[in-house]
C-alpha cells in the first residue's frame, strides 16, 4: 500500500542498509523535473559535523522508506553525485520557492514542499506540490496541496501546471491522495476525449 508524504520529512532521516548499518543521512531529495520520477536522494556523512558527501543513493537501490530510515539494499549502493543530479540540472533540480503558474499564467503561489508518492519498494514519485498560495488563490496566503499531472514543466524558475489543477486544491494529506487520482483520471479522459474528436475529424475528411 502507498502512502503520501513530504519531501522534508525525509531530510536528515538515517540510512541504513539491510544489515542495520547507518552509511548516510539524506541531505536532499532529487527528482526528474519533466516526468516526476524520484532520482534518488543526495546525502550527508553521520554525525553533527559530518558535512556533504560526493556521493547520492538511487531511486533503484532504495528498498523501502520507514518512519524514521531510508533502507539501502548494501553500503555499496551509493554512486557518484554526478549520477543522482546531473551537472547539466543542477539549476533545475531546486523547485522550493518555484512559482507555480498556470497554462493560462495565473501565479497559484510558491512551493514550500514536495509532496510524494511512498510505495512499499521505496519511494516512487513526486505526485504534488504544498504552496504557499498566492492572492489569486486563497488571499491569506495559507498552505495547499496541488496535485500534478504524469509530467510537469519545470523550469528552474516556475513550474507550470494545467489550470483545472486548482479544482482539486486540498488543505490536508487525508484528503489528497482521492483528489490526484480524480484530477489524473479527468486529465485522462480529456486526452481520450481529444484523441476521439482527432479520429473523427480524420475519417470525415477521408470521407
Amino acid at each position: 500500500m502507498t502512502r503520501l508524504m513530504r519531501a522534508r520529512e525525509l531530510i536528515g532521516m538515517a540510512v541504513v542498509t539491510l544489515d542495520g548499518d547507518d552509511i548516510a543521512d539524506v541531505k536532499d531529495v532529487v527528482f526528474d523535473g519533466d516526468t516526476g520520477h524520484v532520482r534518488g536522494f543526495t546525502l550527508n556523512g553521520r554525525g553533527l559535523l559530518a558535512g556533504p558527501l560526493d556521493k547520492g543513493l538511487p531511486a533503484g537501490a532504495v528498498s523501502g522508506v520507514g518512519r524514521d530510515a531510508v533502507m539501502a539494499e548494501s553500503p555499496s549502493a551509493t554512486v557518484a553525485l554526478e549520477d543522482i543530479v546531473p551537472r547539466a540540472r543542477t539549476r533545475d533540480s531546486d523547485v522550493l520557492g518555484d512559482h507555480v503558474l498556470t497554462e493560462t499564467g495565473t501565479d497559484l503561489g510558491a512551493v514550500a514542499d514536495v509532496i510524494l508518492e511512498v510505495a512499499p519498494g521505496g519511494v516512487a514519485d513526486v505526485v504534488g506540490y504544498e504552496i504557499v498560495s498566492s492572492a489569486a488563490l486563497y488571499p491569506d496566503g495559507r498552505h495547499v496541496l496541488l496535485p500534478l499531472p504524469h509530467t510537469v514543466a519545470a523550469s528552474g524558475e516556475a513550474v507550470v501546471v494545467p489550470s483545472e489543477a486548482v479544482r482539486f486544491v486540498r488543505h490536508d494529506l487525508s484528503e489528497f491522495a482521492s483528489a490526484i487520482t480524480a484530477f489524473r483520471h479527468r486529465r485522462e479522459e480529456e486526452r481520450e476525449e481529444g484523441d476521439s474528436r482527432g479520429q473523427g475529424g480524420g475519417g470525415d475528411a477521408v470521407q
